[in-house]
């Protein structure tokens, strides 16, 4: 684990800004780590394919035992080269004694011991030569892959360290909302044992107080389940004690920036790279089936070393080498049409994948739309909830001191209260929705993150 997260967790409890939870989330994130293995593992295999280019050098050693020697026959009279043969051995002469001869000549000797080298390397193999640049693109595709894990991670942090923010926030409101009520409750019932507020007003406190039990512990609930998910996304441990720093309306000042028109490209999608990537590889691929055409030329070179015995007297065996070089020209010339589906197979690939790309594209353009418009429209409805939550605050302040001298009934109280709170839900509500908006627009757009930049910098 880095030094950052060793000191982030030697105190019972910390908290960390959003830039520490996505510098964190970097180094610790199982996602992360995997894309990035994969990359080593394309790199590997790229170096391993470069290896065809290079000469194969094996080599090999036998051992022989013949069960039933090969016999060998000539047409003439075989009987004089036979051990032990004689005149009686056939009749005749010339072609006529010999075709009725029945003996012949065993061949070979009971072991055959051989050991060598073989070396070949391809001169002329256009298919191979393709195969090397499909296998630089595969290293390409992994590193765009292990950039869209990496953009993936910085959207899932962002969208749950907002979210802790807006459970904290909601927490608060509904404890605030308990406290008052209990306050409430205990005025009231100060009130009514002096015999001026009634029984129905006592009644009333003391629901308004139980209905804000279950939204405080429910907030709080959520607060936990919030945390659980950021941690799990960080890549630590969920019994780590640590909190987020600041508030929601920290990021408030941050909803006057939207992005300029021309800023808002698909130049950096991860996707649409993606399907570059791949309908790069895809013409590669063509041009390997068309290449399947083509002649290849090779060059091998062989050295033996074999003896030939009846007996296993290895130091008075008599090795002779045998070695050889030569040329190989493999020329394609019918494989029943293989070839030419396959041809046809690739190109037909290819264009599922530029109507897929096409779609897709328009599907980023429809998200990227849809992200301004959200934060647009958060913008809109923050500075009218700011606005409502002002006067909000007012009425309940003054609805609060109205009720206290009698002026005021419970539902009076309970009313501004409500209006109170869905002033400033409506207004941390706003501020979660544009973040989101924005999370999602930085990914769509493809924004790397980096620590410290304008887009990530708490303001």
């Amino acid at each position: 684990m880095s030094i950052l997260v060793s000191c982030l967790f030697c105190i019972a409890q910390t908290f960390i800004t959003l830039d520490q939870a996505l510098e964190i989330a970097l180094s610790e994130n199982v996602a992360v780590q995997v894309a990035d293995k994969e990359i080593t593992r394309t790199e590997y295999a790229k170096r391993g394919s470069y290896a065809s280019l290079f000469p194969q050098l094996d080599g090999s050693a036998s051992f022989q035992r013949v069960i039933e020697k090969q016999v060998m026959y000539m047409d003439f009279d075989m009987s004089s080269m036979i051990p032990g043969g004689g005149a009686g051995s056939g009749s005749g002469s010339g072609s006529e004694s010999g075709s009725k001869n029945k003996n012949g000549i065993e061949v070979g000797r009971w072991n055959t011991f051989a050991a060598g080298v073989t070396a070949t390397m391809p001169i002329v193999n256009l298919q191979l030569w393709e195969s090397l640049k499909v296998a630089g693109q595969d290293v390409e595709l992994a590193v765009e892959k292990a950039r869209s894990s990496r953009l993936d991670m910085v959207s899932g942090v962002k969208n749950a360290f907002y979210g802790v923010l807006m459970a904290k926030e909601t927490h608060k409101v509904y404890k605030e909302v308990y406290d008052n009520a209990s306050a409430n409750y205990e005025r009231t019932k100060l009130r009514y044992e002096a015999q001026k507020a009634s029984d129905l007003d006592l009644a009333r406190s003391a629901t308004t107080l139980a209905n804000a039990v279950p939204n405080m512990y429910d907030s709080a609930n959520a607060v936990a389940i919030a945390l659980w998910q950021l941690k799990a996304l960080m890549g630590v441990d969920l019994d780590e004690d640590i909190d987020v720093a600041g508030e929601l309306y920290d990021y408030a000042t941050d909803m006057s920036a939207l992005y300029a028109e021309e800023d808002l490209n698909l130049d950096n999608n991860s996707t649409l790279k993606q399907l570059s990537i791949q309908a790069e590889q895809l013409a590669s691929a063509i041009k390997m089936q068309q290449y399947a055409y083509a002649p290849s030329l090779g060059v091998a070179f062989t050295y033996n070393y074999s003896a030939m015995a009846n007996d296993f007297e290895f130091k008075e065996y008599n090795w002779t080498p045998y070695s050889y070089v030569g040329l190989s020209l493999s020329i394609p010339i019918f494989s029943g049409g293989k070839r030419y589906y396959n041809v046809k197979q690739s190109r037909i690939q290819s264009q599922e994948l530029d109507l897929q790309r096409k779609n897709t594209e328009r599907q980023l353009k429809i998200s990227i739309r849809q992200n301004i418009n959200n934060m647009e429209t958060a913008m809109r409805s923050f500075d009218a909830a700011d606005t409502a939550l002002e006067a909000a605050q007012k009425a309940y302040d003054i609805t609060e001191a109205s009720y206290e001298i009698g002026k005021a009934t419970q539902t009076d109280l309970n009313d501004a209260q409500l209006a109170l709170v869905q002033a400033k839900m409506t207004a941390a509500s706003s501020i979660f929705n544009y973040l989101s908006a924005k999370t999602g627009l930085e990914q769509t757009l493809g924004i790397d993150y980096t620590v410290g930049s304008d887009n990530n910098k708490e303001k």
